[in-house]
């Protein structure tokens, strides 16, 4: 196994890595609306928030020697269904023609006001 750690992606607030590598699969953390660089939590619109969030998901991708385009499954946890049109806009313009799985889970809320997080596992690129 080896743990993934890049400055392009919000670090660890916890006990855990930003992501695992481990037999050709990248499993990425759940990830927030954080910018990166500055620590700063995007508490703006929930397109926003997805856009910085699956920004954040790719750059842990890129560091694991992956992209969007291998990702196998995406779970998506959102604080309120009633927005799910709107982070599925956001999300089918990231991911273009590719589909990957998908599960999307409702939440009564997620930490620090956030509206969305994002976990995915995806491919190593060959």
């Amino acid at each position: 196994m080896k743990a993934i750690s890049t400055p392009d992606a919000p670090q660890p607030g916890g006990h855990y890595s930003q992501a695992i590598v481990h037999n050709g699969l990248v499993y990425v953390a759940g990830q927030l609306a954080i910018e990166p660089r500055t620590g700063e939590k995007r508490l703006g619109s929930i397109e926003e928030q997805t856009e910085q969030t699956l920004r954040n998901v790719g750059a842990i991708l890129e560091a694991a020697g992956s992209d969007l385009a291998h990702v196998l499954k995406v779970t998506v946890y959102i604080a309120d269904i009633a927005l799910w049109s709107r982070v599925n806009a956001v999300y089918a313009r990231f991911f273009g023609d590719h589909h990957p799985a998908r599960a999307v889970v409702p939440t009564k809320e997620l930490h620090f006001g956030f509206l969305v997080e994002v976990e995915a596992i995806a491919a190593v690129r060959e």
